[in-house]
C-alpha cells in the first residue's frame, strides 16, 4: 500500500510538472505594458503565472521529499555548447503592427523565404501573441524561421528592414487631415524608439495615409531621406497591370505600366510608358488614355481608384496584395538587387515640386534604401498631374504638427 501510494504521488508530480513545463512554452511571457497604450486605450490580459521553480525542492512534505532527485538536463547532455549562437541575423525584418496588413506582410515575407527572421511587435498583447504562435506552430513547414513577437520593442534589435504597419482606421466621419495627424502621433512616438535598436536599417511605411507618413518618419528619425521609403504606388501600378492585362488577354507580368504620385485619389497613370515587348500603346492609339479615347482606356485609373475602397467593402480590410507588394520591396532591399520599383520618396526638386514631401517614382532599390531615382521623360500632360497630386498631398502635409 506504501509503495502503491508512493507511485500515485510521484505519477500526479510528474503531471504537474508537465503541466507547467507546456504552460510556459513557446516563449509564452508576461507582455509588458505597450507605448501604444495612450494611442489605442490598450487593455489588460489575463495570463497564467508560471510555476516558481525557484524554491527549495526539497520543502514541504514528507512524501515531496521522499520523491524529489535531481535530474539530469536533457539540453546539456544533448548538446555540447562550442560557441554562442548569432541574436539576429544579417537579414531580419521586424513588423511593427499585427493587424490584417501587417500579418499579410508577416506571411508574404515568410511564405517566399525573403527572409527567415521575423520580429513582430504590436500594442495588442492578446492578438499579437495568437498570431506569434500560429507562426511558430508551423514553423516546421517553412524551413524553421525564427518568429520573435513582443510589445517590448527590444526584439527588433539589429533589424535590416523595419516595415510600419501601424495606425489607427479612420472614423466615420473623420477627415483625411484627421486620419494623418492620429497616425502621425503614433509615428513620432515609436519611430525614435526604433530607430535606437535599428540605426542602420531601412524604414519602410505602409500606413496610410503613406506618403505623409513616410514623410513624417524621416523628419522624426533622423535618417538619411534614401533609408526611409513608402510603398507607394507600387500596388496601384499592379492593380494598373492587371486590369490592362485583363482587357487584352495576357499576363499581368507582361505588362509595363506605372503609376506615380499619391497612393490616393491623385495618382497618375504614365500612359506614355505603358507598353507590351516594347511596343508603346501610344504608337498604337495616340490619344490612349486622354478623355478622346474612343477606346476609354482612360476608365482604368479611376477604377485602379475604385478597387482598394471595394475590396474593404467586401471584406472589411485589404491586405493580401499590399502584404505581397510590401515583401517585393523588401527583397529588392535585402538582395541589393537594384530593381526599379515604384515606391514613395523625397521628391523635392523632380518635376518642378518644390517642397520637401515624399510621392511615388519610380526609384533603384538596394541595401541602403533608394541609389536611384529614374528621369522620367513623361508628357507635359503628366507632369501636370503630377504636380497637382503634389500639391493635394501637400495641402494635407502642412498642418501635420511633428514637434
Amino acid at each position: 500500500m506504501i509503495a502503491s501510494a508512493f507511485l500515485i504521488a510521484k505519477r500526479q508530480i510528474t503531471q504537474l510538472i508537465l503541466r507547467r513545463s507546456l504552460a510556459t512554452r513557446h516563449n509564452r511571457l508576461t507582455l509588458p505594458p505597450t507605448i501604444l497604450k495612450e494611442h489605442f486605450g490598450g487593455s489588460k490580459t489575463k495570463r497564467l503565472a508560471s510555476a516558481d521553480f525557484g524554491k527549495d525542492a526539497t520543502a514541504g512534505s514528507d512524501l515531496q521529499r521522499a520523491v524529489s532527485f535531481v535530474q539530469p538536463c536533457l539540453k546539456e547532455e544533448l548538446l555540447c555548447k562550442y560557441s554562442e549562437p548569432v541574436r539576429d541575423c544579417c537579414h531580419k525584418v521586424t513588423v511593427v503592427g499585427s493587424g490584417m496588413a501587417g500579418v499579410a506582410c508577416v506571411h508574404s515575407l515568410l511564405f517566399q523565404q525573403i527572409t527567415s527572421h521575423v520580429a513582430l511587435v504590436d500594442a495588442f498583447p492578446k492578438k499579437l501573441e495568437g498570431e506569434g504562435m500560429d507562426l511558430v506552430h508551423g514553423s516546421i513547414f517553412l524551413d524553421d524561421p525564427r518568429v520573435e513577437f513582443d510589445t517590448d520593442f527590444c526584439i527588433t534589435s539589429n533589424s535590416k528592414v523595419v516595415v510600419i504597419c501601424a495606425g489607427v482606421r479612420p472614423s466615420k466621419g473623420e477627415t483625411r487631415l484627421d486620419l494623418a495627424q492620429r497616425n502621425a502621433e503614433i509615428m513620432k512616438t515609436i519611430i525614435p524608439i526604433l530607430t535606437g535598436y535599428s540605426p542602420n536599417a531601412v524604414f519602410l511605411v505602409v500606413s496610410n495615409p503613406v506618403d505623409i507618413l513616410a514623410w513624417v518618419t524621416w523628419k522624426v528619425s533622423g535618417l538619411p531621406a534614401n533609408r526611409v521609403i513608402g510603398s507607394g504606388t507600387l500596388l496601384d501600378s499592379a492593380r494598373f497591370r492587371y486590369l490592362i492585362a485583363d482587357r487584352i488577354g495576357i499576363a499581368p507580368k507582361s505588362v509595363h505600366a506605372t503609376i506615380i504620385g499619391e497612393h490616393g485619389e491623385s495618382l497618375v497613370p504614365l500612359w506614355s510608358g505603358v507598353n507590351v515587348a516594347g511596343v508603346q500603346f501610344r504608337d498604337i492609339l495616340p490619344n490612349i488614355g486622354l478623355e478622346t479615347d474612343e477606346e476609354r482606356w482612360f476608365e482604368i485609373p479611376k477604377e485602379v481608384i475604385r478597387l482598394g475602397p471595394m475590396v474593404r467593402c467586401l471584406k472589411g480590410y485589404t491586405n493580401t496584395a499590399v502584404g505581397l507588394s510590401t515583401a517585393d520591396i523588401v527583397r529588392a532591399i535585402l538582395s541589393n538587387s537594384q530593381r526599379v520599383i515604384p515606391v514613395s520618396t523625397m521628391i523635392q526638386g523632380h518635376h518642378d515640386v518644390c517642397h520637401e514631401m515624399y510621392l511615388s517614382l519610380p526609384c533603384t532599390l538596394g541595401e541602403n534604401g533608394v541609389t536611384n531615382i529614374v528621369r522620367m521623360r513623361i508628357t507635359e500632360f503628366e507632369k501636370k498631374l503630377f504636380r497637382t497630386s503634389a500639391n493635394l498631398v501637400y495641402d494635407v502635409q502642412k498642418d501635420i504638427k511633428i514637434s
